[in-house]
């Protein structure tokens, strides 16, 4: 993919995962403990290597008959055995999940200049800069096990300053910002900044505060404001000029997407907004209970593996290798056509060597099961059985996938909606979306575009479409059912 240009930029140090950091600007150093009273916990100590380690995937092979796994490689990775294999694979792929940012800092940082805003002037970036306050207010998550003992502390007891970029900048070197990566030089400057499959795809139960906890991979941030994040940077040139529009209108865009909203399709289509005015934008989707579905997005792009390569290098903006002849239909995808998206090569590719390894860890990640007393068992029986019943839900979200087993499309007529986002596709139809986990995400809507406010409206759209003719308690019985999954 050709990205924005550089042109006129200092020349940028190279880390070990292709870091591309700015020389030259003057920054001033961030004097984290005495401004935010942190007590000494966020020392120089706890600074993040410049650049993160070099990854050594080993290829991984399976027996379809035996299921044995076969490892090349290293001779260490050669002696593993199966078991050993499947789980390395599996813990390979978490790491790249939550850390690997593919390269995108030279986007995000290099060309946006987001690791400015995010510094504010104060701290040697641009305007006000982003706090902690700010930061959980746009949705993005701190892991609560990143933080050391002694800052947790002081966060219980009110001692941090969470209206400052400074803490930011502090819970940045700790690696604790779910999904987004900063990198520091060697004076404790931010020099710039990438973000993570994690920014998106997952949240955390909010044990510690809210917005700060454990980890919950695979699950959609609904509170994520993208569109917000994104707007920030100074530099939106860069995607004006993608577009044919001018910043101003970039932002205008950005506006218009909610928390948990984002739209892949943008930079490949242009187009910004629905046919009746609202925005194009679809709710972030779960990354988990894929296991067994046949596509993995809600128009059937394609697989995990594909949509994966697709969002590192189109949306993310990293460095790999991506084919898809099908952005070569002008009419259909003429931002995409005339950058040759579909035709992605980087002179080094850290984006491919990882897709297997991404591919299986998040096909490990099931669905969480509803908490305890979160639906009515009673009821949820009886849904049950109207589901497989009078209501044919299982006609085409057949058990135990809930989607159907092989093609599992639709057009846009044969469930009651609009084709419009189907049309954004290469398959201009819906997929039947997995209900397992959807007590999950309830904020923001149902559908890939929350065109419905809760279930019970799901429900009544399919009485009236199919001529179900449930009672109201019927259709009470089958939403405790869907919450039960």
């Amino acid at each position: 993919m050709p990205r924005p240009s550089n042109a006129g930029r200092s020349p940028g140090e190279t880390g070990s995962d292709g870091l591309s950091a700015r020389k030259g600007r003057r920054r001033r150093s961030v004097a984290v403990v005495g401004s935010i009273a942190l007590g000494g916990v966020v020392a120089m100590s706890y600074q993040m290597a410049s650049g993160a380690p070099a990854v050594s995937t080993p290829a991984v092979s399976i027996n379809p008959v035996t299921a044995q796994v076969a490892v090349s490689g290293t001779a260490a990775q050669r002696k593993l055995s199966p078991k050993a294999a499947n789980q390395k694979l599996l813990d390979d792929g978490k790491r790249y999940f939550r850390r690997s940012t593919f390269g995108d800092q030279k986007f995000w940082g290099g060309t946006l200049d987001l690791d400015r805003a995010i510094e504010g002037a104060a701290n040697g970036g641009v305007g006000p800069g982003l706090s902690p306050a700010a930061a959980l207010g746009a949705g993005l998550k701190v892991d609560v096990k990143a933080l050391p003992k002694r800052l947790k502390k002081a966060l219980a007891k009110g001692k941090v300053n969470l209206n400052s970029p400074a803490t930011t900048l502090a819970l940045l070197k700790l690696d604790s910002v779910v999904g987004v990566k900063g990198y520091f030089n060697k004076s404790g400057n931010l020099t710039t900044v990438g973000i993570r499959c994690a920014l998106c795809h997952s949240t955390v139960d909010n044990s510690f505060a809210p917005g700060i906890g454990k980890r919950l991979d695979g699950w959609a941030n609904r509170d994520l404001n993208v569109g917000a994040i994104i707007g920030m940077a100074p530099n939106l040139q860069p995607i004006a000029d993608l577009l044919h529009t001018d910043v101003k209108t970039v932002k205008a865009v950005l506006d218009t997407w909610g928390p948990g909203e984002f739209d892949a399709q943008l930079l490949m289509d242009g187009k910004a907004l629905r046919p009746d005015g609202g925005a194009a934008s679809t709710l972030i989707p779960p990354a988990f209970g894929m296991l067994g579905v046949n596509q993995s997005t809600s128009t059937g792009w394609g697989s995990v593996t594909y949509w994966n390569a697709f969002v590192a290098n189109l949306e993310m903006h990293g460095e790999g290798t991506f084919n898809d002849p099908r952005l070569d239909d002008a009419d259909q995808f003429p931002i995409a056509a005339e950058n040759g998206f579909g035709h992605t090569k980087a002179k080094v590719d850290r984006i491919t060597p990882k897709l297997a390894a991404l591919q299986a860890y998040q096909l490990s990640l099931a669905a969480p099961k509803p908490p305890k007393r979160s639906f009515n068992k009673a009821a949820a029986k009886r849904g049950k059985a109207l589901f497989g019943g009078q209501a044919a839900c299982s006609t085409c979200h057949v058990p135990p996938l809930f989607t159907e087993p092989g093609f599992n499309m639709h057009k846009g007529e044969e469930i009651g909606i609009d084709n419009f986002q189907a049309d954004r596709s290469p398959t201009h139809m819906y997929r039947t979306a997995p209900l397992a986990g959807l007590w999950t995400h309830k904020k923001g809507g149902f559908y890939h575009d929350g065109r419905f406010a809760s279930l019970n409206d799901v429900v009544k759209h399919y009485d009236t479409t199919f001529g179900l003719h449930l009672t109201e308690a019927q259709q009470k019985d089958l939403v405790q059912y869907l919450l039960s999954l």
